[in-house]
């Protein structure tokens, strides 16, 4: 059961409704009324942004779940406030909820650019591509503020290092021109994330990210840049975003989209109860089919965190909606797998008065 909200508090487009501790919390915090009959003034909850000063900003994994190994996140938290994000539990290591403080309590790391130059030059560096928005979005809206992004970016051109990147944020396209130059040496791609065409569920389900219609856009217009673009129909909701599939990757592969992939829901930790709660909210008729369907793929309950099950689930069910995708992507002409980034060009980009090589 998740703690009632605060009733002095006004929310403005945010996904989550409540502030549930974390699970290394030691208590729990609930409100009491303290006698007095003056009322408390209303209060619209406000986005909160501190910065960060990490040692270093590659971060390594080693799951065989994900096609990388390293990966950048300049943001901790997402005012995109999707519901289900999987990256909401990351905000308990930071003694915060993954609730609404996940999506109003962000933290930045502003020299993440100069970070990086430092650990990619290190002699014992070994290339690789590095992913982006592997964690929370690079682009969520605060980026059209701080604009860490473009010296990330500027930093990996320089020195011809494969990147891909995962976002839903429209703040891409004002990078357009250093992604464009990336694709031009076959040194990136870019996910979209489209869960949904339907505005209205897109609204209530990822209250602050772009309107489908815009993430199509984003399709376009990269695309027309010259730089790939894959759709990732993310997350696959049984019952509530499912029957979309086959008119998602039509829609992506008219703007231009050239790969696809799908990722069915996932709900770790905190997440399975927030969900439940934005059901019982937004969804009441349709909340214990969506569940039921969401156990039936993973083993009867809520979430599945075994490696080589969690990103993909289990039964009969997904196996046919997973078929149903790979006969729309074939019918509509993606192409199979993914594209191989060029590592061969890396190297210190040369500084004035240096010689440079013939070839």
């Amino acid at each position: 059961m998740l703690p009632p909200r605060d009733p002095d508090e006004r929310l403005k487009a945010r996904g989550s409704d409540t502030r549930p501790e974390g699970r290394f919390e030691l208590y729990q915090r609930q409100r009491e009324h303290d006698g007095w009959d003056i009322p408390e003034e209303e209060r619209l909850l406000q986005t909160e942004v501190v910065t960060e000063q990490p040692r270093s900003i590659i971060t390594r994994n080693s799951s065989p779940d994900v096609p990388f190994d390293r990966s950048i996140n300049p943001y901790r938290g997402c005012e995109h406030g999707c519901i289900y994000c999987y990256a909401r539990p990351s905000h308990a290591y930071l003694g915060l909820s993954p609730g609404l403080d996940f999506e109003t309590k962000i933290t930045a790391k502003p020299d993440a650019a100069k970070l990086l130059e430092r650990e990619i030059g290190r002699p014992s560096y070994k290339v690789a591509p590095i992913a982006l928005g592997t964690n929370t979005d690079p682009y969520q809206p605060i980026e059209s503020k701080l604009a860490i992004m473009p010296g990330i970016l500027r930093v990996l051109r320089d020195w011809n290092h494969p990147v891909t990147l995962v976002t839903r944020g429209r703040t891409v396209l004002r990078d357009v021109d250093l992604w464009a130059e990336l694709a031009a040496k076959d040194m990136t791609f870019i996910g979209i994330s489209l869960t949904t065409l339907d505005a209205g569920l897109a609204r209530a389900m990822e209250p602050r990210a772009p309107t489908p219609e815009t993430r199509l856009k984003m399709i376009r217009e990269l695309s027309r840049a010259g730089v790939p673009v894959r759709v990732m129909v993310a997350p696959v909701i049984p019952v509530l975003t499912e029957p979309e599939i086959e008119t998602i990757l039509a829609a992506a592969r008219e703007a231009g989209a050239k790969m696809a992939s799908m990722i069915p829901l996932r709900l770790p930790y905190e997440v399975a109860p927030l969900f439940r709660d934005w059901l019982e909210r937004h969804r009441p008729g349709m909340a214990a089919h969506i569940m039921n369907r969401v156990q039936a793929m993973r083993g009867g309950k809520d979430n599945d965190p075994r490696f080589g099950h969690r990103f993909r689930g289990e039964g009969i069910e997904i196996k046919l909606t997973q078929q149903r995708f790979r006969l729309a992507r074939k019918r509509l002409g993606y192409s199979e797998g993914s594209i191989a980034l060029d590592s061969s060009r890396f190297g210190r980009p040369p500084k004035a008065g240096d010689q440079l090589s013939l070839f």
